[in-house]
C-alpha cells in the first residue's frame, strides 16, 4: 500500500496535491469498463499529475519484438493518434530498456528516468538506462516539439509489461529527480489498475463463455438477443437464430466414453465457429449438452439459411457424431412479430425440432412453407401444454 511519504515527501502544498493526484488516478482506472478504457485513464491522470502537454502508454510484446502504444493524451502531433492502430516500435530502439523484458523484480517497480530535447540532464546518461542514451527518443522530442519527457517502466506480475511516458512542450520547466520519482509512483498505481482491469475482463469472458468449447454461453447469448431485438425494434436490423442439436452424442459418450464425446463437442465448436466467421458479427454459442447456436444481426435472412446449410455440410463430414439438426427463425422471414426472445427461441426450437424428426440433413426454416401457417411456426406459437405431457419443452 502506498503511504504519503512514498510519494509526496514532507508534507507540502506539492505533496498534497500529488497525493490528490495518485488517489484520482487510482479512481479513475477503477472506473474504467475496457482495457482501452483503463489505458485512456492511465495516461490522462499520469500527464495531469505530471503536468505534462502529451502522455502515452505502451505496452511490450516479447513475441513480436516491438513495444506497441495503446493510447496517446493530450496535445498530439502531427501523425499520432488517441488510439493509433499500428504505432509500434523495435525493441533494439530502446537499449535502456531491453535488459528489463525477461527480469523479475520481487520488488514490483523499476526507477523512472528523464530525458530531454539536448541531451541527458546534467550531462548524464539516465538513470536505470545502464549507460546507454536513447537518441531515438532524443530525436522524437525534437521533432514533435517537446522539449523532455519522463519514462517509467510499468512492471506487471513481477516482469515489464510497458511504459509510461509523459512529455512537456518546448521550453517549458524539465522534468527534475522529485518527478522521476514521483513518475515511478504514478507507474506503479498504473500498474495496479492494469492488473484489477485484466482481472475484470478474465471474471467477465469466463462468465460468457463455455468452459469445454471456448464459444459463447447461454447469458452472453441472452444478453446479445435482448440487445438484438432493441435494435431490430428501433432500426428494423435484421434479427436470426440458428438452433443446433448435435446428433449421436449420447451414442459416442456411452460407447467410447466421455473424453471422446468432449472432442466432439469440441470439434463441432470449431466447426460453428467458422460459420459464424461467414457471417460479421455473428455469435457462436453452445446453449449446453449437446445444443448450440448461432446468432446474427444484420445479414439478410437468406444468407444466414445458407451458412445454416454449410453447418450441416460440414458437421456431416465430422469422423464423430452422427451430422446435426440446425433450425432457423429470423425476422427477415414471415414469422410475424418478434417481441420477445422467447418467441424467436422457440421458433428457432420448432425449426429444429422438425429437422430432428425428419433426420434432416439441410435447415428447417421457419416461415418458409406458409409464412405465420407454416407448421413450425404454428408449432411454436401453440399455448404449453403441461411441462409433462409436452414432447419438447421450449425456452423460458
Amino acid at each position: 500500500m502506498l503511504t504519503v511519504t512514498e510519494c509526496e515527501g514532507p508534507v507540502t502544498a506539492e505533496g498534497d496535491a500529488r497525493l490528490r493526484a495518485v488517489v484520482e488516478l487510482a479512481q479513475a482506472m477503477a472506473a474504467a469498463h475496457t482495457p482501452r478504457e483503463s489505458a485512456r485513464a492511465a495516461a490522462q491522470g499520469v500527464r495531469l499529475a505530471l503536468d505534462g502537454s502529451f502522455a502515452a502508454i505502451s505496452a511490450w510484446e516479447r513475441e513480436l519484438g516491438r513495444l506497441r502504444v495503446l493510447v496517446n493524451v493530450g496535445e498530439l502531433a502531427e501523425g499520432e493518434r488517441e488510439f493509433p492502430d499500428g504505432e509500434s516500435y523495435p525493441v533494439h530502439e530502446f537499449p535502456e530498456i531491453v535488459g528489463f523484458l525477461h527480469e523479475q523484480w520481487a520488488g514490483g517497480t523499476l526507477d523512472a528516468w528523464v530525458e530531454t530535447a539536448d541531451g541527458p540532464p546534467g550531462g548524464q546518461d539516465a538513470p536505470g538506462a545502464a549507460g546507454l542514451y536513447n537518441h531515438q527518443r532524443v530525436a522524437a522530442l525534437r521533432r514533435r516539439g517537446r522539449g523532455c519527457c519522463v519514462v517509467a517502466p510499468i512492471v506487471l506480475h513481477g516482469r515489464a509489461w510497458g511504459e509510461l511516458y509523459v512529455a512537456r512542450r518546448a521550453g517549458e520547466p524539465v522534468f527534475d529527480g522529485g518527478d522521476a520519482e514521483f513518475a515511478t509512483v504514478l507507474a506503479a498505481v498504473t500498474a495496479a489498475g492494469i492488473a484489477q482491469t485484466e482481472r475484470l475482463a478474465e471474471a467477465r469472458r469466463l462468465a460468457f463463455t463455455d468452459a469445454l468449447t471456448g464459444l459463447a454461453n447461454r447469458r452472453a447469448v441472452d444478453m446479445r438477443l435482448d440487445e438484438a431485438l432493441e435494435l431490430h425494434r428501433a432500426e428494423a436490423a435484421v434479427v436470426s437464430l440458428v438452433v443446433c442439436d448435435l446428433n449421436g452424442l449420447k451414442r459416442v459418450n456411452d460407447s467410447r466414453g466421455h473424453a471422446v464425446g468432449d472432442r466432439l463437442l469440441e470439434r463441432f465448436g470449431s466447426v460453428l465457429s467458422l460459420c459464424g466467421a461467414m457471417l460479421p458479427g455473428t455469435l457462436a454459442a453452445r446453449l449446453g449438452g449437446d445444443e448450440f447456436c448461432l446468432l446474427a444481426v444484420g445479414p439478410a435472412a437468406d444468407d444466414v439459411v445458407g451458412v445454416a446449410g454449410e453447418l450441416c455440410e460440414r458437421a456431416g463430414d465430422l469422423d464423430l457424431g452422427e451430422g446435426v439438426a440446425v433450425g432457423v427463425a429470423s425476422t427477415g422471414d414471415p414469422i410475424g412479430p418478434v417481441r420477445s426472445a422467447r418467441r424467436l427461441f422457440r421458433l428457432a426450437d420448432a425449426a429444429q425440432y422438425r429437422a430432428k424428426a425428419a433426420r434432416a440433413h439441410k435447415p428447417v426454416v421457419a416461415g418458409r412453407d406458409g409464412g405465420t401457417d407454416d407448421p413450425v411456426v404454428r408449432l411454436a406459437d401453440a399455448p404449453e401444454r403441461h411441462p409433462g405431457t409436452e414432447r419438447r419443452r421450449f425456452r423460458r
